[in-house]
């Protein structure tokens, strides 16, 4: 057994390794926030930092999902288009009397769907996820234009509401569940077998497969969690809008994939962690509030973000040269 003392020097050299992988990514989250507040004063009030922590905790969500999908090689640009479904789906049930926990469910189970048919067809076909994932955005995002007949469906039931208002003392529900994911990500990718295949895929596909590994059945199974977790996000996102709104989270792909690569996530895939994910959305979170609370125009945030990838992008490339070299 393990005394006080053993269990508290193993937490602190995991918090060191941790702040030590992640050094140059919490250095420029604090500079950016330094900034932030300077420029705007409300940016440090207790409604906007709670405000952020909702956006954030949706937000984070799908860039889990879209870490796992990322480490394992491929990219999920259906997410955006799920979470607008997905809430969408639920808050439609729910009007027409559907039980408020089993309209949830479904919600869900389409996102989960969604994401099982992704891994499906990438994984049967050799399709590139690319393609095959735009094409399900196309989809997804007509049909919930098609449900909801283009307009957003208010939800009559203020019950609803609560898993995306509520609290539990002081902290919002939404960072309560990306706490819990959040733990279950890190445990899955640094604790289990699954874990394992996913970063061994990743890193070199056909080692993978003639080690043994079951390929299509790894693809399939992280496509599905990438859904799953996109539809828990449009619930929840519903719930806080109190609506569901088929025009919602356009664009979340790209913030899915700028916290990523922010966050040390590898776009050739086999490298990434999830606290660097985490990292990597608050920082977006944060710069598009801050743009927000200076008023610059909403289309100033797409050129931003843009730019972060990019150079995000070329600063793996250059660390994987050196590594090369090296």
């Amino acid at each position: 057994m393990q005394t006080k003392n053993q269990t508290t020097k193993k937490e602190t050299n995991i918090a060191i390794k941790f702040f030590t992988e992640n050094l140059g990514i919490l250095g420029a989250f604090v500079i950016i926030g330094t900034i932030v507040s300077i420029m705007s004063p409300v940016f440090l009030t207790t409604d906007n930092v709670l405000s952020v922590g909702r956006q954030i905790s949706t937000n984070a969500v799908i860039a889990l999902g879209m870490a796992f999908v990322i480490i394992l090689g491929g990219i999920d640009l259906s997410v955006g288009a799920v979470v607008a479904f997905s809430g969408t789906l639920c808050v439609g049930l729910i009007n027409n009397g559907v039980p408020i926990p089993a309209a949830i469910v479904i919600g869900m189970l389409f996102g989960t769907a969604v994401g099982f048919v992704n891994g499906l067809v990438i994984a049967k076909t050799g399709m590139a996820p690319f393609i095959v994932t735009m094409s399900t955005m196309n989809v997804v995002r007509g049909a919930a234009y098609i449900y909801s007949k283009g307009l957003p469906i208010r939800c009559k039931e203020d019950a609803f509401a609560i898993i995306g208002t509520g609290y539990l003392g002081s902290i919002p529900l939404p960072v309560i569940y990306l706490a819990v994911f959040i733990l279950m990500a890190s445990i899955i990718l640094s604790k289990t077998k699954f874990g394992t295949y996913i970063y061994a895929l990743g890193g070199n596909r056909e080692a993978a497969k003639f080690s043994g590994i079951s390929t299509h059945k790894i693809e399939i199974s992280v496509y599905t969690i990438s859904g799953f977790l996109s539809g828990f996000a449009g619930v929840v996102l519903a719930a806080r809008m109190y609506s569901g709104q088929p025009s919602v989270s356009s664009g979340a792909e790209m913030d899915a994939i700028a916290s990523c690569v922010l966050g040390g996530v590898s776009m050739t895939g086999g490298t990434g962690k999830i606290g660097g994910v985490v990292i990597g959305t608050m920082i977006i979170g944060v710069i598009s509030n801050g743009l927000n609370l200076l008023n610059i125009n909403s289309f100033w945030q797409l050129i931003v973000k843009g730019i972060i990838v990019l150079i995000a992008v070329y600063v793996d490339i250059i660390k994987k040269r050196r590594l090369l070299k090296g």
